[in-house]
């Protein structure tokens, strides 16, 4: 195997899915660590070791973004937060965080934007008199129900805004947290306003903890599954990402078990390694998984034409060539053989309704 060829990795950081700052692609200016000096320091070392989160406030005018991707469901979509503390290796929305001046690595699991006044910015977007109302989708970019939403409740703020306007939304999330709206959604989904899509990408506790380290434990999202089935809610659930040879194997086993815990449909993605993911996911390989290293990145090749990324419509979320067919396949057969390839239906806008404002004042626009 080739020594790891991704700079700037930190010793051994604990509960961070990266272990390194790879280069911003805007800056001009690169900066590397050498720790060489610190040899002996093991204060220092430790210090490095544990890389605490820092919440920066987002002062955002608006909240609803537009999407005009043909392969993508949804037109509208609502992130509370930019960055997220689940620190997924394989995210594809790391490169966002370049955009601030900041790297696709620590640092987009560790510096969090959080846009406090999203409930209040989600009611200013339902009043406009231009609002032609059409479902919005929670987490479109990073997971509305990652850690700091214990914290700050922004999501649930938003789902209250939304109940309150019969504003259709979904929700996509790996965190059990999302049953703490249970009281809220449950109402929503019968007026089928909701549904929440839970993504499960592997049933082994001990793999997730390292490719998804502050993420819930698969156990605890078959559970959440159960309660918001249970509740009315339909679930969806998502195997995203499949990463060939190291979690495609689990597609049977993990459509099954989503079934027996209640989910109605199924989806899944596979790996997409854009600009900077690409780095930050490999040395996660490299450094976490080195028995699979060859292979899974010889099969990301094989299903990207020979590349690590494919950015065409059509071929991005599914990939092409023979292994890709044959990883769809598969999906295909165990979502029917488990009743998971129904298609969703539509959720209904026809009830949206903005409420009167306090004090029953009238709007003028």
């Amino acid at each position: 195997m080739q020594p790891n060829p991704f700079k700037s990795q930190l010793p051994q950081v604990v509960g961070r899915g990266s272990a390194t700052k790879p280069a911003n692609r805007f800056l001009k200016i690169e900066v590397e660590d050498d720790f060489d000096h610190m040899e002996g320091d093991q204060e220092f070392v430790e210090q490095l070791c544990r890389v605490p989160t820092e919440y920066l406030v987002d002062d955002s005018r608006t909240i609803l973004s537009e999407n005009h991707s043909p392969d993508i469901p949804f037109r509208y979509s609502l992130n509370p937060y930019r960055g997220c503390g689940h620190g997924c290796a394989y995210c594809y929305a790391r490169p966002t965080h370049e955009y601030f001046g900041l790297n696709a690595g620590l640092d987009f699991e560790s510096k969090i934007f959080v846009k406090q006044r999203a409930g209040e910015l989600l009611a200013q977007q339902l009043r406009k008199r231009t609002w032609q109302c059409e479902p919005i989708m929670m987490s479109g970019v990073t997971d509305s129900y990652q850690p700091a939403e214990r914290q700050f409740r922004i999501a649930r703020a938003c789902v209250e805004v939304a109940a309150r306007f019969n504003q259709p939304v979904s929700i996509i999330t790996k965190n059990a947290l999302v049953t703490r709206e249970l009281d809220v959604l449950a109402d929503m989904a019968g007026k089928r306003q909701t549904r929440v899509a839970i993504s499960l990408t592997t049933l082994d506790q001990s793999l997730s903890r390292q490719l998804e380290p502050r993420t819930s434990s698969p156990a605890a999202r078959l559970r959440a599954i159960s309660e918001l089935s249970q509740a009315g809610v339909e679930v969806t659930v998502m195997t995203a990402p499949i990463i060939p040879g190291l979690n495609d194997s689990e597609i049977p086993a993990l459509l099954e078990a989503a079934r027996e815990h209640g989910a109605t449909y199924a989806g899944y993605v596979l790996l997409r390694l854009p600009t900077t993911v690409a780095p930050v996911f490999l040395e996660w390989l490299q450094r976490c998984a080195p028995d699979h290293y060859e292979k899974v990145n010889s099969l990301i090749q094989n299903t990207r034409d020979g590349a690590l990324n494919q950015s065409r419509f059509g071929q991005r979320m599914r990939g092409s060539g023979n292994f890709a067919d044959h990883l769809a396949n598969t999906f295909k057969i165990f979502a029917r053989k488990f009743d998971l390839a129904r298609r969703t239906p539509p959720l209904d806008c026809s009830q949206f309704a903005p409420p009167a404002k306090p004090g029953g004042q009238l709007s003028l626009f």
